[in-house]
């Protein structure tokens, strides 16, 4: 990564935003759990995710007490109250709430922390990843198509593998979950209503809660789609941690993405997903770009797929995803349609990505584009929504993304988004 340049005032201006936020943050509410009761309204829950609670605030005050901006006590505060009963890590754990999210905020936030204090938590980690290996195996057996909690970043084993990149580089179980989303994009032989069009990674899943559409679908998104797979694959690459097949796994999604790219006159888009229909009509229903956010829209998808270039030494792919970038974040419509300063689909998201994309450009473009978003932020910094205080889905998050441009940051914690 490369510095990217941005004037003094606007980066004291991100600072000043960020620290505001932070202090609104500085403990955690008062411990009230509900026994046995890891629902999304219980308070356990929160304490538990990435994307709204504890864990999440963790990473936040962490980094900045890396970065000499305030002392440890708030990020062990938020620690404390993210481990304070019975982390979960069962169905519904993942990189973004459970024992892998608890585990990845304390190594993110805390990384001078005693490996013996970790090794109950890796384990459990490495547990859960086990059944899920196991899981998916069984379910290739099956020729039946998976669920996108089998393999996406917020539940799956993608996440499960973002975790293991910055935890265990070196580690066999990291290759293993690699080893299963090579498999993941081969084909399937399963006689369903996708047929053979359809890619390995073609969901079972209905496109949304409330869809009566038949035949699965394909996520084309980070949070829950083929893109997050793109981006571990890559990075993993890019770190020198490779298995059997990786490149060509990482060519078979580019050929996908490269087949459902569509053409506006502000620039290329892609479908958040398609159905059967769209499958076999080989047109998505829909007739231009959505909201230009991290979980689902083109910034998301293009960072994967810039990534993927920088892994493959495809300069060609590089710079036609930081093409695509630029021009999203140069249309006032698609910047209209963001309506929060999240990370997962708002403000912070959009700066975040156009700043590590940024940083490894070949062109200034993004560079160009930069300030501009980053404006956008600040001025949006503080709006009611979101309500959460977590990373993913909170106010932690939207003050981490300014601290990370106004400081230069570079610890990663944008591991839980695969964007670095």
């Amino acid at each position: 990564m490369t510095a990217v340049p941005l004037a003094s005032p606007l980066l004291q201006a991100a600072q000043t935003m960020a620290t505001c936020i932070t202090d609104t943050l500085a403990e955690p509410p008062p411990a009230d759990f509900m026994a046995d009761d890891y629902g999304p309204r219980s308070t356990r829950w929160y304490a538990q995710s990435l994307s709204r609670g504890a864990a999440g605030v963790a990473i936040l005050h962490g980094v900045r007490a890396q970065t000499g901006h305030e002392g440890w006590e708030p990020a062990y505060t938020w620690l404390r109250h993210a481990t304070a009963d019975t982390l979960n890590n069962a169905s519904g754990a993942g990189l973004w709430f459970g024992t892998p999210a608890v585990t990845h905020a304390l190594t993110t936030a805390a990384p001078h922390t005693h490996p013996a204090s970790l090794d109950t938590l890796d384990h459990a980690v490495a547990d859960l990843t086990e059944r899920r290996l196991a899981a998916a195996k069984a379910r290739i057996a099956a020729c039946a198509r998976p669920p996108l909690s089998e393999f996406d970043l917020v539940r799956g084993l993608t996440g499960l593998g973002a975790h293991l990149l910055r935890r265990d580089p070196d580690g066999q179980l990291l290759r293993r979950v690699l080893a299963y989303l090579v498999r993941l994009t081969e084909p399937l032989d399963a006689h369903d209503e996708a047929g053979r069009l359809a890619p390995g990674w073609w969901s079972a899943d209905p496109p949304d809660a409330h869809s009566s559409a038949s035949g699965g679908h394909a996520n084309f998104g980070m949070a829950h789609g083929i893109t997050g797979p793109l981006a571990l694959l890559a990075l993993a690459m890019r770190h020198n941690v490779m298995v059997s097949g990786q490149a060509e796994a990482l060519g078979r999604i580019c050929a996908w993405l490269d087949d459902w790219r569509q053409s506006s006159p502000t620039g290329p888009w892609w479908p958040e997903k398609i159905t059967a229909t769209e499958l076999h009509n080989r047109t998505p229903a829909t007739s231009g770009p959505a909201r230009p956010s991290w979980c689902y829209g083109t910034p998301g998808i293009t960072r994967a797929q810039q990534l993927a270039g920088i892994a493959l030494g495809d300069l060609a792919r590089q710079q036609t995803a930081e093409e695509a970038l630029s021009r999203c974040l140069a249309d006032p419509v698609q910047l209209k349609r963001i309506i929060d300063s999240s990370l997962c689909h708002g403000w912070a998201g959009l700066a975040a990505t156009a700043w590590y994309a940024a940083a490894d450009a070949r062109t200034t473009s993004l560079h160009t584009r930069l300030p501009h978003v980053m404006r956008l932020l600040i001025q949006h910094a503080t709006d009611a929504t979101p309500a959460r205080s977590g990373l993913i889905a909170g106010h932690a998050g939207v003050a981490l993304t300014l601290h990370t441009v106004a400081t230069g940051t570079v610890i990663p914690w944008a591991t839980s988004l695969l964007i670095h």
